[in-house]
């Protein structure tokens, strides 16, 4: 049986265990989720796959992050040609729309047609909304060195999402201090992103997982209007905030360790998350292979890179750019200018896959980016990688991958962390097709 075929089946398996397990969730029905347990048991036992066990007792997956295939667009229970109360003429519109009672869909800046259902109701894979925080050394006990984390830094306020919990969850509506701000993650795009959740003319929201998808990515939606806002560009597509924007918040994707080596102080996401899941498993065993092709997506991809390439991405000044992660593991320092900006690039080996193995923390090493500003103090630095470690040539003082000065002259000084992402290329490629690919000279 072939990788991507057990992929396949087994998330049509979990899709129709989604709505009972959803469900459930409120109403604490434990049978649903045993059923669904014995179903990802099978495919795990079939596919000899081993699970770590952990001293958190959770079970085998009861929702995927996503589903990667959609429910036909069809309904054949609806046995009226003409239009509700409402005006909406329910036979002609997609089945997923019946969900969305209070969506003004008439209102929307793309083709209601791009919109595909992952499988799953509203929030049937459910957001954390009261996160909870733990030190390190409590985290110790079940995250590993090279698990990935997206790391967020407020003023100080530093905190770690470890993907393992994310992967279940897409959605952590967190508070630093008065500003609310909601980290996201799309299993299908490998995108972490972080927005305020203060939307002007609506104030604070909460957002949830639609259980929609466009090109392959998460849309999000709020509760003051359920709006649909689209993952990777920030903005509302659909409903009454259509063609607003959130505001990005700077967050990476780095290694559990590099997180602890750079912010001993800093706290991380608790799975006390009031939800049973079998967080350090991944449910999508084999889906970021280099050679596979991206679910749930309605375009042909952007073919001057793989698929399933990593790049980490950013804008400046309206111009994008991308820089593969093939390319960067021969050049772990890259000096650019991107939009009349300096650009400098980290990358390190060193943090696993969520989207490779089923255990998380035995999945292949995929290395990590970050760009930053290099001017200091009106100080441009150049930067070079020696024995596994960074240096600017002014001081000679090392930097960690987060953009730390570790040594030298320059010790505890920080880079400007700049607003960018490690998606799959597809994904990027989808919203941005102008991207500019980088390559070495």
């Amino acid at each position: 049986m072939s990788r991507r075929f057990r992929v396949f089946a087994f998330s049509l398996l979990v899709t129709l265990g989604v709505l009972v397990a959803a469900c459930s969730d409120r109403v604490g029905d434990d049978a649903a989720d045993d059923a669904v347990e014995d179903i990802a048991a099978e495919e795990v036992n079939d596919d000899d796959a081993s699970v770590d066990e952990t001293d958190d007792p959770t079970p085998e997956p009861t929702e995927p992050a996503a589903t990667p295939e959609a429910t036909p667009d069809t309904d054949t229970d609806d046995d009226s040609d003409v239009a509700d109360s409402t005006g909406r003429d329910e036979e002609r519109e997609p089945f997923w729309m019946r969900s969305w009672e209070d969506t003004d869909f008439d209102n929307r800046t793309v083709d209601l047609d791009e919109i595909r259902s992952g499988g799953v109701p509203p929030d049937g894979i459910p957001p954390i909304d009261e996160p909870q925080f733990i030190e390190q050394e409590e985290a110790d006990e079940w995250l590993e060195d090279r698990e990935p984390v997206i790391v967020m830094d407020i003023e100080g306020d530093v905190r770690a999402y470890p993907l393992q919990i994310l992967t279940w969850h897409e959605i952590v509506n967190d508070e630093f201090g008065d500003m609310p701000v909601a980290v996201t993650f799309c299993p299908l795009c490998n995108s972490a992103v972080a927005f305020e959740r203060e939307v002007e003319g609506l104030g604070e929201v909460r957002l949830g997982v639609s259980g929609l998808l466009r090109n392959s990515d998460l849309i999000m939606w709020d509760d003051k209007t359920e709006s649909f806002w689209q993952q990777i560009t920030g903005e509302a597509i659909v409903g009454e905030m259509a063609g607003t924007q959130l505001t990005f918040l700077p967050s990476v994707i780095v290694s559990y360790g590099d997180f602890k080596e750079n912010h001993p102080d800093g706290v991380v996401l608790s799975r006390d998350t009031g939800h049973n899941r079998a967080y350090g498993n991944n449910p999508y065993e084999g889906y970021d292979d280099i050679d596979s092709s991206p679910f749930m997506f309605n375009e042909l991809p952007d073919d001057r890179l793989a698929a399933m390439e990593r790049v980490l991405v950013l804008e400046l000044n309206d111009e994008p750019i991308a820089y593969p992660f093939s390319r960067l593991e021969d050049h772990p320092v890259v000096h650019d200018e991107v939009g009349g900006e300096p650009v400098v690039v980290f990358w390190s080996e060193g943090t696993t896959s969520a989207l490779d193995q089923t255990s998380i923390a035995d999945s292949k090493d995929v290395g990590a980016a970050v760009a930053f500003n290099p001017v200091l103090d009106g100080e441009e630095l150049t930067f070079v990688y020696e024995d596994g470690e960074f240096r600017d040539e002014q001081t000679g003082s090392t930097w960690s991958m987060l953009g730390q000065a570790t040594s030298g002259d320059l010790e505890g000084e920080r880079l400007e962390e700049y607003i960018s992402g490690q998606h799959f290329w597809f994904a990027w490629a989808a919203f941005q097709p102008d991207t500019e690919i980088w390559s070495p000279n």
